[in-house]
């Protein structure tokens, strides 16, 4: 292969890998503010907060990055129902203001937590062996850990996709959005709906930062790099769409690929003119609906 063709295809690969990253963080973000209307400033947190939960996972059994693929996200879609539970329902109803406050705030007691659990020091976390080789692609070498990124990626995408458009429960979720006191009158708990849809989002915020994390170091201040992204993704996106998250995930990732390998001083001015061409346009975003 070409040289220059190969370095192409090389900065594709990476933009879909970085892409779909960032769609498996928005999913998450955009699932709960479309499901339940909190827009969750400490979905980012949530995050770097699995990315903790996968180190400390991997440190008790002998560096099984498995092990941690598995845990680390469920106990970090735990803390979300509790979050929700006990903190968000009670300002659920109280206005955008309130809730942006509280779950700032909320983004500022994990930081804290987690610096003082395990302080600030970078941490490393290794991907497992069989996918730290590379991977022969049209007589170039890849990365096996950046094509496994995006295939758990994209199966959560489809996974979401069936749930929510084909079965039951997407159904009820759906249906709870739309006319909640209708669905509470049919005798469905939507406050128990509600619990589980910001528990699914934050697990996938926790999925999302187990799978990065040897791509990466762990650091506190590690869910500030990636969240602007995210939010950038679901506004421009449409709030509540999948498909959009997914569709400026793709353009963001190989908008950043490119812009590195091109104009690497510029390439952060890329994303947000993006978004601002976006939104002149389609101020709800493109897949977005007025109410």
């Amino acid at each position: 292969m070409d040289a220059t063709v190969e370095m192409y295809v090389a900065q594709g690969i990476h933009g879909v890998a970085y892409g779909m990253m960032l769609f498996l963080i928005a999913a998450g973000l955009t699932l709960i503010f479309g499901m339940m209307g909190i827009l969750n400033l400490a979905h980012a947190a949530f995050f770097m907060l699995s990315t903790y939960f996968a180190f400390q996972t991997a440190a008790w059994t002998g560096g099984s990055f498995w092990a941690a693929l598995i845990v680390a996200p469920i106990i970090t879609g735990l803390v979300g129902v509790l979050v929700e539970r006990f903190i968000l329902r009670k300002v659920a109803a109280t206005g955008l203001a309130n809730q942006l406050l509280v779950t700032q705030g909320g983004a500022f007691v994990i930081i804290g937590l987690v610096m003082l659990i395990w302080g600030t020091e970078y941490q490393s976390f290794p991907p497992p062996d069989c996918l730290s080789g590379l991977v022969n692609i049209a007589g170039m070498q890849y990365p096996a850990y950046r094509l496994f990124m995006i295939g758990i990626s994209f199966s959560l995408l489809l996974f979401l996709s069936f749930i929510l458009y084909r079965t039951r429960l997407g159904m009820i979720v759906r249906a709870a959005v739309s006319d909640a006191e209708m669905v509470d009158a049919l005798g469905v708990n939507v406050p128990i709906v509600f619990m589980a849809v910001f528990g699914i989002g934050t697990w996938m915020a926790g999925l999302a930062g187990v799978v990065i994390a040897p791509v990466v170091s762990v650091h506190p201040y590690l869910g500030d790099s990636v969240g602007m992204d995210a939010f950038v993704v679901v506004i421009t996106g449409g709030f509540g769409s999948l498909g959009g998250a997914f569709l400026v995930a793709m353009v963001l990732g190989l908008l950043n690929a490119y812009g590195i390998q091109f104009i690497s001083q510029y390439a952060m001015v890329l994303t947000f003119a993006f978004m601002a061409i976006v939104l002149a346009f389609k101020p709800m975003g493109l897949f977005g609906e007025r109410e």
